[in-house]
C-alpha cells in the first residue's frame, strides 16, 4: 500500500459549512433510515449539510424505499460497493468477503433480492455517484470515501488503522463500510468511521449509528452517536420479504451472524456495548483531545 501520497487528480471539493451530519450503511433498512433522517432534522441539519458514505442497500427488506428517502433527504451521497455492484449488474455485492466464507454465502440472498428490485434508472444513477469527495467543514478539508481512496471495499477497523494515510493535502478522513463506528487518528489526522445506520455494530445492542462534526476557526469537534429505532418493524419487513436469516436476527440481538471479516481484536469485543465518542482535532499539526 502506498502511504502519504497525493491523490491526483483531487476529488471535487464541497464547502459544507461549519457543521455536518454523516451516516452510511443504510442497508435497505427503511425504519432505521427514517429515524436517522428525523434525527438530522431535529438537530437542525439541512440536506446540504448531510453526507452519506455509501451502501444504501444490502441486508434489509426495503431497498427501493430506502434509496428514494436518501435521495430526497441528502445532498451528498458517496458510492459504496453495493451501489457499484448494482450499477454494474455484478454477480455479487463486491463487499470484499472472502469467497466461500459465511459472509459471502449469506450475501447471496440479500444481493439477489436487491438486484431484482432496483430498476435500471436507479442503477444508472447509482453508477453516476462520486467515489469520493473533499468536504470542507469550517477550515478543515476532509476526504470522504466509502472505504479507502484506493479500495471501495477494504475493511478498516480500530486495530488495523495504523498508517492508513493516503493523501498529504487533506486534513482527515470520513469513511464507512466496516460497520463499527470509531474515532481514531493516523499521522495526527482524524479518521472517522460513522458505523452503520441500518445494522447494529456487533456490540450486543440494537442501536444504529451516525456522526456529527462542528467546526470553529481552529478545530473540529467530531462525535459519533448511537440511536434506538423500531427494529421490530424492520424485522417484520424482512420476514415478509422471505429474508428470514441471520441479519434479521441481528437486528434484535445486536450480534453479527458472521465474524469472518473481523480481526481478532474486534472479535474479542463482540457483544460489548460501544460508548459514543467525542474528540476535538486542531489543525496543523493535529492533536486530538478526548472530550467524552
Amino acid at each position: 500500500m502506498t502511504q502519504n501520497t497525493t491523490i491526483n487528480p483531487l476529488p471535487y471539493k464541497l464547502d459544507i459549512g461549519k457543521k455536518a451530519f454523516i451516516f452510511g450503511g443504510a442497508y435497505g433498512n427503511l425504519q432505521a433510515t427514517e429515524t436517522i433522517i428525523k434525527k438530522a432534522t431535529e438537530l437542525g441539519f439541512e440536506s446540504s449539510e448531510i453526507i452519506f458514505t455509501g451502501d444504501m442497500i444490502a441486508y434489509c427488506a426495503n431497498p427501493v424505499e430506502t434509496v428514494e428517502l436518501i435521495k430526497a433527504s441528502v445532498d451528498h451521497i458517496i458510492m459504496g460497493n453495493c451501489e457499484e455492484a448494482i450499477a454494474n449488474n455484478s454477480s455479487n455485492c463486491g463487499c470484499g468477503f472472502e469467497k466461500g466464507s459465511e459472509c459471502s454465502i449469506l450475501s447471496n440472498q440479500w444481493y439477489n433480492f436487491c438486484l431484482s428490485n432496483i430498476n435500471s434508472q436507479t442503477a444508472n444513477w447509482m453508477g453516476s455517484l462520486p467515489r469520493q469527495l473533499i468536504a470542507q467543514i469550517g477550515q478543515h478539508n476532509l476526504l470522504v470515501t466509502h472505504a479507502t481512496p484506493h479500495s471501495i471495499n477494504k475493511f478498516i477497523f480500530p486495530s488495523t488503522l495504523a498508517n492508513e494515510d493516503y493523501c498529504k493535502n487533506i486534513d482527515g478522513y470520513i469513511v464507512g463500510h466496516s460497520g463499527i463506528p470509531f474515532l481514531g487518528a493516523t499521522n495526527n489526522k482524524p479518521w472517522l468511521n460513522t458505523g452503520a445506520s441500518g445494522m447494529p455494530a456487533n456490540d450486543g445492542t440494537r442501536r444504529i449509528w451516525f456522526a456529527t462534526i462542528e467546526a470553529d476557526e481552529n478545530q473540529i469537534f467530531i462525535e459519533n452517536h448511537a440511536l434506538e429505532y423500531n427494529f421490530q418493524d424492520a424485522q417484520f419487513a424482512m420476514q415478509s420479504a422471505s429474508l428470514n436469516n441471520g441479519y434479521m436476527e441481528c437486528l434484535a440481538s445486536g450480534i453479527w451472524p458472521s465474524h469472518d471479516v473481523l480481526p481478532d481484536t474486534e472479535k474479542k469485543q463482540t457483544g460489548i456495548a460501544l460508548l459514543p465518542q467525542k474528540k476535538a482535532f486542531r489543525r496543523t499539526p493535529f492533536k486530538e483531545t478526548v472530550l467524552a
